[in-house]
């Protein structure tokens, strides 16, 4: 195509007179500036380069960063390296074997993106993200997420989502709004890990993470302060009570005091928000990891201690019986992962009692037939809905949708079915109603 025949197609002569009368209108201090800046507008984006390297996330291990190039700008992304092979490294003793392994499946999809995925997308209207996706999983010819990563995949994805939003000069919640089909747009109430343990802290406290959710915040900002004078009041008293030594910190953020009992730590926490002046104004939530500490059928709360009684295997009733008084006698409105990923029976039976929101994690894995059983059998009531595990953004988006999600999103509790009751604890908190 010669020049002459491009300026045609474009109809750039019409654009640069546009440009100009618009300067003129405008009576620019810099004409050639503002011309400038309005061709760059009206020209339309197209990518024309995807690029990755490998870095390391906030846990010092291997992770994809995607930066997308169009003719405007770059846009950025990234998102935690792929798995290492199943069965591969799964003690503490071989992290860094895995370490190893995770960068070399790292350093493969960095090739693959470089490569074969920068090739499918160059020229694509970054605006049109579910052909962007369909082109990106067209790669992966097998359709398991081998071929390229589902890591890979989501840190190219989002990147286009960004440059979606930035061409259509609209924030990302928006853009991703209008992807979802959602005009309204409301911000969830935060739920902010305070206290660590589990596979996540050093400590003996079996379950994973003790969140605090400030629902009686007027806004986020509000909602964000009162979280942040709570958290330094508890390392106030966990100081205190224990000694400097004991507030070290987990890998998510939380305080790591060496206690073993949740109620302990559900204490420390009510002391806090108590010191803090928000008493009623803070709710409670934990996320119990439970698979992590399930021993055949039963649950084994001293899972990390050297010096194991015995009294503290139970079983998936006696789990019931633990979460039902911790909900009666503190104000939990909800618990993630109660059980392993393979026991239904005990979350659809604690589900069924609705003390709070039980949501699921591993017992889904984002995967849309365990979440349509969950949902035909009421085995829990809300989602962690992890886009590392779908692969893009439309499909997350489109495994909300089809799940009866109320408000599609990914790395967010989201309720499963809304014809389901919902204690008002929970429903007050708003977690059940984030939509974009």
């Amino acid at each position: 195509m010669s020049v002459q025949e491009y300026l045609e197609k474009h109809l750039l002569p019409r654009k640069i007179e546009e440009a100009v009368n618009a300067a003129v209108r405008a009576k620019a201090a810099d004409p050639v500036l503002f011309i400038s800046t309005h061709m760059r507008r009206a020209a339309p984006a197209v990518i024309t380069r995807v690029c990755a390297r490998q870095i390391l996330d906030s846990r010092g291990a291997p992770a994809v960063e995607v930066d997308l190039h169009t003719n405007k700008a770059v846009h950025r992304a990234s998102a935690a390296g792929p798995s290492a092979p199943e069965g591969a490294a799964v003690d503490a003793t071989r992290d860094v074997e895995k370490r190893r392994l995770l960068a070399k499946a790292v350093a493969e999809s960095v090739r693959l993106i470089n490569g074969k995925v920068s090739e499918a997308l160059v020229g694509m209207d970054p605006q049109q993200q579910a052909q962007i996706d369909q082109a990106i999983m067209d790669l992966d010819k097998a359709h398991h997420r081998t071929e390229v990563g589902a890591n890979a995949m989501l840190a190219v994805s989002i990147a286009a989502c960004k440059a979606g939003a930035a061409e259509k000069e609209v924030p990302l919640y928006k853009h991703i709004a209008d992807l979802v089909g959602k005009s309204a747009t409301t911000l969830p109430v935060p739920a902010i890990t305070v206290i660590n343990g589990g596979t996540h802290a050093g400590n003996n406290l079996p379950i994973q993470e003790i969140m605090i959710l400030p629902i009686g915040a007027k806004n986020f900002e509000e909602a964000m302060q009162m979280g942040s004078e709570t958290y330094h009041h508890l390392k106030d008293i966990i100081w205190e009570k224990y000694g400097s030594e004991s507030c070290n910190i987990g890998d998510d953020g939380g305080f790591a005091p060496n206690i073993s009992s949740i109620t302990e730590g559900l204490d420390l926490v009510i002391a806090a928000i108590d010191r803090a002046g928000y008493n009623g104004r803070i709710k409670l939530a934990i996320d119990a990891a439970a698979t992590d500490f399930c021993v055949g059928k039963k649950y084994d709360l001293e899972f990390k201690s050297a010096k194991k009684t015995g009294q503290n295997f139970k079983t998936g009733d006696d789990m019931i019986e633990i979460y039902s008084q911790l909900c009666s006698e503190y104000p939990l409105v909800s618990i993630e992962q109660p059980f392993d990923k393979d026991d239904w029976e005990h979350s659809k039976k604690f589900t069924t009692l609705e003390l709070c929101q039980v949501v699921g994690d591993d017992l889904l894995m984002s995967d849309p037939e365990r979440i349509k059983r969950a949902v035909n059998e009421y085995t829990c009531d809300a989602l962690t809905l992890k886009g590392s595990q779908v692969g893009t953004v439309t499909e997350a988006i489109g495994l909300g949708t089809r799940m009866t999600l109320s408000s599609p999103t990914w790395l967010s509790v989201q309720q499963l079915d809304r014809s389901k009751p919902v204690p008002p604890a929970v429903e007050s908190a708003s977690l059940n109603t984030i939509s974009f």
